[in-house]
């Protein structure tokens, strides 16, 4: 029996609902919470022994975001449309594994680039795209419940992972830390998606028959441009503060594990926020929870910049964190209401790309606006608290709920 015609009755534990939905967290956990933030636990440990600036550390995310989203975000969304995304999780695991073990050993700005080039390739392979299609085509009553289950491995993998690279580095040194840390990449999200039979018998998008939608007519839809443009802005603003917290905490003068506390708090609230923000897509239309997230993002910014008050970080860090957690899964949710699950593959593949510019340019750009004379992330984060509110005004144009079928005028 193959992986496309396998199903709950016929394949056991490994094509059951909670196998698929255990293999999403894991995927996510690893390839999201361990390799994307786990990574700027070591910026500062990059600046010390190579002395690069603040720019050139988040340069290589923006590098790897801006060459692989472009040219594989469409790609893996047709062929994970195609032949599902099984195939793509393990490659994306062992690419984001691998990327992660050779920047512990680089010691030159090229080799810097070329292992964020497959950490980026990773996640486009293996990380959200992937996961977010596996659940949509396994659930569909209950898919903001299971989407926000599975999302809560990105929050658990970001909790842990700057407490495991605070021992690991005290104890072993940050090359042998990241090393580690790029096994346990590997050894989280290969095994689960190996054994993974990836398709129910009957897939939603069949059960609800939606038609075959050319990919010209979603590019001439005005929905598919604001859920682009307005997810942009909230993905930028959420990878703006990111990318820079550890360096941030770093000036206000956190220890290493102090700055690890806060970190992981952080992702710690984003558990929460992706269950709430889950319920509440199931319970009311998704075009309201997206705007409350954008809202929550850009109202815990201006905590960074407030004079300090005892518990100013911790604050920020449980509302920054809800927000955070609800911040990539709804955006899947919103283009399966607004473009049919049967497409979401094509349609996730453009917008992950969009994301992906905005969220590696975002920190690059923080980077730059950084006054090291004052040591002051002001003008920066400023920025960044204008572009999310921005993010929230866009997406308040989207329909409340229905598919292109539905939207798009007659012609």
């Amino acid at each position: 029996m193959t992986s496309s015609d396998a199903s709950p009755e016929s394949s056991g534990i490994r094509g059951s609902k909670p196998y698929v939905v255990a293999t999403a967290f894991f995927a996510l956990l690893a390839i999201v919470g361990f390799a994307l933030y786990g990574l700027p636990f070591f910026y500062d440990f990059f600046i010390k022994e190579f002395g690069w600036s603040r720019t050139v550390v988040t340069s290589g995310n923006a590098l790897g975001k801006l060459i692989i989203a472009p040219l594989f975000g469409f790609l893996a969304g047709w062929l994970i449309d195609r032949y599902g995304p099984r195939k793509l999780m393990l490659a994306g695991s062992l690419l984001a594994g691998s990327a992660l073990i050779g920047l512990s050993m680089m010691n030159n700005l090229g080799m810097f680039y070329f292992f964020y080039i497959l950490n980026a390739l990773g996640y486009v392979f293996g990380g959200p795209l992937p996961c977010q299609v596996l659940i949509s085509r396994w659930f569909e009553k209950n898919r903001g419940k299971a989407m926000g289950i599975a999302y809560l491995g990105i929050g658990t993998g970001g909790a842990i992972v700057p407490l495991i690279s605070t021992t690991l580095e005290k104890n072993i040194g940050w090359h042998l830390a990241l090393t580690m840390i790029g096994v346990m990449v590997i050894l989280f999200s290969f095994p689960l998606a190996f054994f993974l039979k990836e398709s129910p018998r009957k897939p939603v998008a069949e059960t609800r028959k939606e038609p075959d939608i050319p990919v010209s007519k979603i590019l001439k839809n005005r929905n598919f441009y604001l859920l682009a443009i307005g997810s942009m802005c909230s993905i930028g603003a959420v990878g703006g503060v990111n990318q820079h917290l550890k360096l941030y905490l770093r000036d206000q003068d956190f220890s290493q594990s102090n700055s690890a506390t806060i970190m992981s708090l952080v992702l710690l609230s984003s558990l929460a926020g992706r269950v709430l923000m889950g319920m509440l897509a199931d319970l009311f239309p998704r075009k309201y929870d997206m705007i409350l997230i954008y809202i929550i993002v850009g109202a815990s910014i201006p905590l960074l910049l407030m004079p300090d008050f005892p518990g100013r970080l911790y604050i920020f860090a449980v509302i920054f964190g809800i927000g955070l957690g609800g911040d990539y899964m709804i955006i899947p949710l919103m283009a399966g209401d607004l473009f049919g699950v049967k497409m979401l593959g094509r349609v996730m593949g453009i917008i992950l790309v969009a994301d992906g510019i905005a969220e590696s340019l975002s920190p690059m750009m923080v980077g730059a606006l950084y006054n090291e004379a004052l040591r002051s992330y002001t003008f920066g984060f400023t920025v960044l608290i204008a572009i999310a509110l921005t993010g929230a005004l866009i997406v308040s144009f989207l329909p409340r709920q229905g598919t292109l079928s539905e939207n798009q005028p007659k012609q």
